[in-house]
């Protein structure tokens, strides 16, 4: 009989492991299953007077080939590129957005300047004059296909968070049943191995969407976290994360993760705390580089808007009448809070284009009233950190930031915070106002005439209304819009041999910006001095002469309305508008410049999001070879021990066969 059991033994230990392999060879292409192998022991042998008898061998347990530290690492790998990925897939769409070519903007932008040529070699032709006005009609639409492009993309971006987001809720619901499962099983003493790959593999999904941490309990069940201490799954309850604006912050589309306990409030979760997964990946896209493409695209669209409408005051119509705006602007960017503070940023203030930095900002209030009323708080420049303390956010004049104006009618809590986005909605909104060819300002305000009686070689360079006057509470010089026209008898520039040599200037008041306070000035006896091919700056225009004037010669600047129609035939504003195209507008580049300094901008978080994407690949994919090294299936391994355990079985068979006939021998002889 002990022969019979320890055959029998033998023959169900080795059918295990027979069905164990067959197990694995099945399981070949499973995502996530983890090899087995059958572990056997010897059977406690039977104690005689002539020592102990063997009885056998006997399964003691399934052993699950598994590396709990590489699996883990494999999964938070997979999570970054994950993130990596699907950042670089957005971001090359968000680059196509930006083309060259003559289909691209910047050719939009450079066609509507050089059409002003035309317009400066004959400023009486209409049809010149259309021209140029079609191409200003088609560079607005071209700002606005581009900003229709790029709500497109967030539209597309949104709608994938949301599937992500019910993805990530699915998995989470799943891990907590199995973690039931597990936990139901673990009592009987054995490992629950498919049950445990089948969790594996559930967080490693998860990990596609967002980046987990994983603590196991004593019952079997593992705890998964997100966003670094959130309880996404504890034991077999699930929580739910949900995409919804802002709470920080509503009304200003700003995309973030919530995270929604069973019974609890929702907290909200910002891409820096998720680490990896696709749900990082693109609310960073969302909420910083299409941001920065929206910001860069609505600076350039306020930035020309602004200047060219500028500019375009500045000058005469064909029939006398100040320059209308040519493009639509905004008067004013709202702040967005979930506080009490109300505040917007003020457009209708000096000409600043220039310093315009492509960003978002957020105020912060950081202490309560002074005794004297004062609010004090910081402006924070979001695409850099760049921060400025401010003494009072109440201040009626508001507090300037690269060329913006906060102002605020009613203060906010200690530690609120208020978003501003001034050029997310620039360039969806742009539109060309001037239509009539007689209303395109080409002429100056003001003329110019040499004296008759000059004995030098005097030239007049340029002549041009640009509303600019030293602001003494700024400190600088400042483009208020502001002309003044000269008196009937003009402004006379009379040059004196010196020394000091330069012009005297008399019929005005007003003092040169030359020689800005606090610099000591007497009209028509100060001197200011004369530098050929370098403006004069006085009542809101300049005048820029060339050559070498003799002592006395003079140059007078009168009204241009006062002599006839002169101003018809005039374009000097025609060529102050189109010198804005090499006007240092856009981080030190100018308006020619601009719409290839946003593609390269763009160009380079492409390349360098492209470039992470191929690191972390290369990472995942190495730790995922590692983990499949340990846990995978190898069929050339199986197949041998196949035939290993065949053979087993086949000789575990045999010695219950010839335990068979030595019991039968038995019975016969005993039967005799």
């Amino acid at each position: 009989m002990s022969l019979l059991n320890v055959g029998a033994r033998a023959l169900l230990a080795n059918q295990v492991a027979l069905q164990t392999t067959g197990h694995n060879i099945a399981n070949v292409s499973t995502a996530g299953y983890s090899r087995q192998n059958v572990a056997m022991e010897t059977v406690q042998g039977q104690f005689t007077g002539s020592g102990y008898i063997g009885n056998g061998v006997q399964v003691a347990t399934i052993l699950r080939n598994h590396n709990e530290l590489l699996t883990r690492q494999a999964a938070a790998a997979q999570a970054v590129q994950a993130g990596d990925t699907v950042r670089a897939e957005r971001l090359g769409q968000l680059q196509d957005v930006f083309q060259g070519g003559t289909s691209g903007l910047g050719a939009a932008i450079t066609d509507m300047l050089n059409s002003l040529a035309d317009v400066v070699s004959s400023p009486t032709d209409i049809t010149a004059r259309t021209v140029t006005l079609t191409r200003m009609d088609e560079m607005a639409a071209r700002m606005r296909s581009s900003a229709e492009q790029l709500q497109e993309i967030a539209y597309s971006v949104n709608e994938q968070l949301q599937n992500d987001a019910t993805r990530v809720n699915s998995l989470a619901k799943s891990i907590a049943d199995v973690n039931e499962q597990i936990a139901r099983v673990k009592g009987n003493g054995q490992t629950p191995n498919d049950l445990l790959d089948k969790r594996d593999q559930l967080i490693r999904e998860l990990n596609q969407f967002i980046q987990t941490t994983q603590i196991p309990a004593d019952d079997g069940t593992v705890g998964v976290f997100i966003g670094g201490s959130q309880a996404l799954v504890l034991g077999g309850k699930a929580s739910e994360v949900l995409i919804a604006e802002s709470q920080q912050f509503p009304g200003s589309q700003l995309t973030q993760l919530f995270f929604k306990p069973a019974g609890g409030s929702p907290v909200e979760l910002n891409e820096g705390m998720l680490g990896g997964g696709e749900v990082a990946g693109l609310l960073r896209f969302a909420n910083q580089d299409l941001a920065e493409g929206r910001n860069l695209l609505g600076r350039m669209a306020l930035a020309i808007g602004r200047t060219m409408n500028y500019q375009q005051g500045m000058g005469l119509t064909l029939d006398g009448q100040a320059g209308k705006p040519l493009f639509s602007e905004p008067d004013k960017a709202p702040g967005y809070t979930s506080g009490t503070a109300q505040g917007f940023i003020d457009f209708q203030t000096p000409l600043g284009t220039s310093e315009f930095a492509a960003s978002d900002y957020e105020v912060r209030f950081t202490g309560g009233p002074t005794p004297t009323g004062e609010v004090p708080g910081q402006i924070i420049r979001l695409s850099d950190g760049k921060t400025i303390n401010v003494a009072n956010l109440m201040a009626s004049a508001g507090t300037q930031m690269d060329g913006l104006t906060f102002k605020f009618s009613t203060a906010g809590a200690v530690n609120e915070r208020v978003l501003f986005k001034p050029f997310a909605s620039a360039a969806a909104n742009i539109q060309a106002l001037v239509y009539s060819p007689r209303e395109l300002a080409a002429a100056n305000p003001i003329s110019s005439a040499m004296g008759t009686s000059n004995a030098g070689s005097l030239q007049l360079a340029e002549l041009k209304a640009t509303g600019q006057h030293w602001d003494a509470t700024a400190g600088k010089v400042v483009a208020t819009g502001v002309l003044n026209l000269p008196p009937a008898g003009g402004v006379q520039l009379t040059y004196r041999d010196g020394p000091p040599s330069g012009f005297v200037i008399t019929g005005t008041n007003d003092q040169p910006l030359n020689l800005p306070p606090p610099a000591p000035y007497t009209p028509g006896t100060t001197v200011v001095p004369y530098v050929p091919g370098e403006p004069i700056r006085i009542d809101g225009w300049s005048i820029t002469l060339q050559g070498t004037p003799k002592d006395g010669d003079t140059v007078t600047v009168g009204d241009a309305k006062l002599s006839g129609d002169w101003y018809t035939r005039n374009a000097g504003n025609a060529s102050a508008l189109m010198a804005l195209r090499d006007v240092k507008m856009f981080d030190e580049s100018t308006l020619s410049d601009g719409y290839a300094g946003l593609m390269a901008q763009v160009g380079t978080r492409t390349q360098s999001a492209q470039y992470a994407a191929k690191l972390s690949d290369s990472i995942a994919s190495n730790l995922e070879a590692s983990r499949t090294a340990v846990s995978g299936v190898n069929l050339d391994e199986e197949a041998a021990r196949l035939i290993q355990y065949q053979q087993a079985y086949q000789a575990s068979a045999k010695m219950l066969q010839i335990a068979q006939n030595i019991f039968d021998n038995l019975i016969q002889t005993m039967g005799r």
